[in-house]
């Protein structure tokens, strides 16, 4: 699993809307969630590749068994297919994007 960090430099102010816009260039469907604390998503998988994409909070991810916490501004791909886990981690909630890509792009 590769993280993915928001590069100021390269990518100009971090903000929700540049993020959605960063995750739809690169052809995903975002939508937005907020997780309350103690949220958690037992292991799971998709049919479809995703991006789980951090706003604000931490969020705790284990994917194909590789384990990351996510902040601000980072990301983690998750390619149709692969069991992967989150949680919410500590006591404020998480605002994610998701992405979904639904064709093989």
């Amino acid at each position: 699993m590769r993280v993915r960090h928001w590069n100021d430099s390269v990518d100009g102010p971090f903000s929700e809307t540049a993020l959605r816009q960063k995750l739809e260039a690169a052809g995903y469907l975002v939508s937005r969630y907020t997780y309350a604390p103690g949220t958690s998503f037992p292991e799971h998988s998709h049919r479809i590749d995703k991006i789980d994409a951090v706003v604000s909070g931490r969020f705790r991810m284990v994917v194909a068994g590789h384990f990351a916490i996510l902040g601000p501004g980072d990301w983690v791909e998750v390619p149709r297919g692969v069991h992967h886990t989150a949680a919410v981690i500590g006591e404020e909630p998480v605002v994610s994007l998701d992405g979904a890509r639904f064709d093989d792009n």
